[in-house]
């Protein structure tokens, strides 16, 4: 499907990659060739999402840029940005493949049962591509934020904590690659392979790419239910299932990660709580502890329940950008994170995802991403972490360092 569809400027294609979950609704989707679509940089771009929806009440892909935060909040960001995706970009497809359990649907405006099979056909009879990422290798990675610098914005940012400023903040570093040349299927394919994830993804915008293996759902609306499911908690795992139990107990047990995910609840129950019916949002979930391909995250789940008049772009305007990658509380540390980095975030800490005919949604946070920009050739990751004041330096520039390499070895794979 993905290779197929790669032949389309623009396509998205998300992925839970059989993970069980209730509130999973697709194994996977495709979505592919736009019929119309919106672009908007902040200012007023959840209104003129609503109403392109309005307009066109039909699916739409597309996704929420980090920097729609100067649209919520009075900021704004002078970092470079390598990449170069819109803040809001959404298409109406020409065709849609929805996979669930055994079945798949195909959907298309005017789309006969002849024609969604002669697609069927055409999807499952393409060359699988074995081509590589890349047929040299690429050159070496860069950051704008050496150790030393990185260490002091972190002692910096623990002096804003103990201030006052804040409590916890989100701090992230990228790492780039200039004059790379890659291919993003078989980027997406190998990344997919060596860290599958709930929500991953391809994201095809004309000469932009996205390659995503996130873990975390950052928002979802069903009717009149919305949940938020934030992960902070990360321990590794272990292929001795009795030692494995004693890690994911000690992550249940960890004061550290549960204070810090106790944080980002109370932060997404306020956000929430601006759409909310009174009385309505609750914490379903507390410290669950969930296995992935390396790695046991603690995540929260917090639904509320929303009057079915309340538009959905309302929804996302009063969430955004997730708490999980500000801190709180979230303005301050919004504040904080453009004086202490050097990139623009861009996609990267934003979601992707869908919105259906009815105004119902579904999105990830895009983390654990590689972003590419096939006309500049200019290749970007970002890795970051929770500074609190206790945290160690050191050992905060020591996850960034493990992040990356885990992004680097998809690169040389």
């Amino acid at each position: 499907m993905l290779n197929w569809a790669n032949q389309f400027n623009i396509c998205c294609f998300l992925d839970n990659n059989n993970y069980s979950s209730h509130w999973h609704q697709y194994e996977a989707i495709l979505a592919f060739n736009a019929l119309d679509a919106i672009s908007a940089p902040a200012g007023n771009a959840f209104q003129a999402l609503q109403t392109f929806h309005d307009a066109n009440p039909d699916w739409i892909f597309g996704h929420l840029a980090y920097d729609l935060k100067n649209e919520v909040a009075p900021l704004q960001s002078q970092h470079p940005d390598g990449i170069g995706f819109p803040d809001l970009f959404f298409f109406r497809p020409e065709i849609i493949f929805l996979l669930r359990n055994t079945t798949v649907e195909i959907g298309g405006i005017n789309l006969t049962a002849n024609a969604a099979e002669q697609l069927y056909n055409d999807c499952c009879n393409f060359i699988s591509d074995s081509q590589p990422i890349s047929d040299s290798p690429l050159p070496p990675v860069q950051s704008r934020l050496p150790k030393q610098d990185y260490l002091d914005a972190v002692k910096a940012l623990r002096l804003h904590i103990q201030q006052g400023d804040c409590y916890e903040v989100n701090f992230c570093r990228e790492n780039f690659i200039e004059n790379a040349n890659v291919y993003p299927p078989a980027l997406f394919r190998q990344l997919n392979n060596i860290s599958p994830a709930p929500f991953a993804a391809y994201y095809r915008l004309n000469d932009r790419y996205m390659a995503c293996s996130s873990p975390e759902r950052y928002l979802q609306k069903k009717g009149t239910t919305v949940i938020s499911q934030p992960i902070k908690g990360t321990s590794r795992k272990d292929p001795d299932p009795e030692i494995d139990r004693a890690l994911q107990l000690e992550l249940f047990n960890n004061p550290k990660e549960r204070s810090e995910n106790v944080m980002v609840v109370d932060l997404v129950r306020n956000d929430l709580s601006h759409t909310a019916v009174q009385g309505s949002v609750e914490v379903s979930e507390l410290f669950g502890i969930y296995g992935f391909a390396h790695v046991h995250h603690m995540i929260s789940t917090v639904r509320s329940v929303v009057d079915p008049a309340t538009p959905f772009a309302e929804i996302l305007k009063t969430t955004f950008p997730m708490g999980s990658m500000t801190g709180a509380p979230k303005l301050r540390v919004m504040e904080l994170i453009e004086t202490y980095e050097r990139s623009k975030r861009g996609l990267y800490s934003g979601a992707l995802g869908y919105i259906t005919p009815e105004g119902d949604f579904d999105f990830n946070v895009v983390i654990r991403s590689i972003l590419y920009n096939e006309s500049s050739r200019y290749l970007s990751f970002q890795t970051g972490s929770a500074i609190t004041f206790y945290c160690d330096p050191e050992k905060e520039w020591e996850e960034c360092m493990l992040k990356a390499a885990a992004l680097e070895k998809v690169l040389i794979g």
